[in-house]
């Protein structure tokens, strides 16, 4: 038997918020101490206070989770808030596990993370699950969820996102317990008896020519073909009709990002900035040698997106009913969007179900590992768990 319960604040005192986001959960789970608390929370917030406040109000056995650029539960949504989803369970079992020093190695990090999982040593749950939080300005997350698959041997299927600052893109945090840290990247191990549902899917379709990345260096793209990559931009203006300003790109950027080409489809990729240089800050990591284009999308586009998405991760249930999910998409896409991003929530709600809890937050890029589907770490792509009954 599975209950959960999500709760929703946007008080400003850390220690308030915390105590009502407790009570919420508590008037739900008729006093029951839950499992997991997995809480994502604006940067506003005071962490190590707001955590400490849901873990004594509520009495949770873990907690787990990370700062965000825009939160929401079923029905509720805003910016500056915080989020929970909580779970109490026979049929799972779960387990918090932290890999520190991003940065510097993430080799070492995948290992001490995955040094913490206990799943061989419960043979009787059949799926393995990990919700991946990670501090996306750290970096190279693409090469941690490679380094997490190959020393899990594939027994382990991800999802998650990169934490978030409000759109500030200066100090991200995940939670690990009460403590809030950066440079690092948490894992919520969720060992199930049966599966859970992940979907992902993006709207993005290209819009230029196939180009070469010629020159990067981590989240830095120097140049495509051997042109600065900001003059590339600007002829993609000119030729599609649209305003590109230096100084101002971002209103620019979040309606044409870069499409990474996989053997899966496009990975994107959201330019941040310009340099001096010509070149381009992007939200993460561009591999050199790759194969790029310009892509566009439209509101109906990333809404049809997350339905699709959502209708994947129904499939993957073998008959269960839902019970509760959790939704990340990019902070690109709720700034590109507007009032349409609501729009998105709204139709995540109905593919569900009205009896589905759900939780979730805007991120820094998106986490997806599953087997026959589009894997890795992605930008303004939707991604959805669902948690059966």
């Amino acid at each position: 038997m599975t209950e959960s319960t999500v709760a929703y604040c946007d008080l400003t005192n850390s220690n308030e918020a915390g105590i009502a986001l407790g009570e919420q959960i508590n008037k739900e789970m008729n006093g029951n101490s839950p499992d997991i608390v997995i809480v994502f929370a604006s940067s506003k917030y005071n962490y190590k206070e707001l955590l400490q406040s849901i873990k004594n109000s509520c009495k949770a056995k873990l907690i787990m989770g990370c700062s965000s650029a825009g939160e929401f539960v079923g029905g509720k949504k805003g910016e500056g808030a915080v989020s929970v989803l909580a779970i109490r369970s026979s049929s799972m079992h779960f387990n918090v596990c932290l890999g520190k020093d991003l940065r510097v190695d993430r080799t070492s990090a995948a290992k001490e993370l995955t040094n913490s999982l206990v799943g061989k040593t419960k043979p009787s749950f059949k799926y393995r699950t990990i919700l991946l939080l990670a501090d996306a300005l750290a970096g190279h997350t693409d090469e941690l969820i490679q380094q997490l698959t190959t020393l899990t041997a594939g027994t382990y299927q991800f999802f998650g996102g990169g934490a978030g600052d409000d759109a500030k893109f200066s100090s991200t945090h995940v939670f690990f317990g009460t403590e809030a840290i950066t440079d690092a990247v948490v894992g919520l191990e969720i060992l199930s008896h049966s599966p859970l549902g992940i979907g992902v899917k993006h709207g993005w379709a290209p819009s230029s020519k196939i180009m070469r990345v010629t020159e990067a260096d981590g989240m830095k793209l120097v140049s495509l073909n051997s042109i600065p990559a900001a003059e590339v931009f600007e002829e993609h203006a000119e030729a599609t009709g649209q305003k590109f300003d230096l100084a101002n790109p971002m209103p620019f950027f979040l309606h044409n990002a870069l499409g990474i080409q996989t053997e899966g489809g496009y990975k994107l990729r959201v330019p941040l900035s310009v340099q001096p240089d010509g070149s381009l800050m992007c939200a993460s990591n561009i591999p050199v040698g790759a194969s790029v284009c310009i892509m566009k999308t439209t509101s109906n586009s990333s809404i049809e997106a997350a339905k699709i998405a959502v209708e994947s991760a129904l499939e993957q249930l073998q008959g269960r009913k839902p019970k509760a999910a959790l939704f990340f998409d990019c902070v690109a896409s709720r700034l590109r969007m507007g009032g349409d991003f609501g729009l998105e929530l709204a139709t995540l709600e109905k593919s569900l179900g009205e009896n589905t809890q759900i939780a979730g937050c805007n991120s820094y890029g998106q986490i997806a590992r599953v087997e026959g589907q589009f894997s890795g770490f992605h930008n303004c792509t939707a991604v959805v768990c669902i948690i059966p009954d």
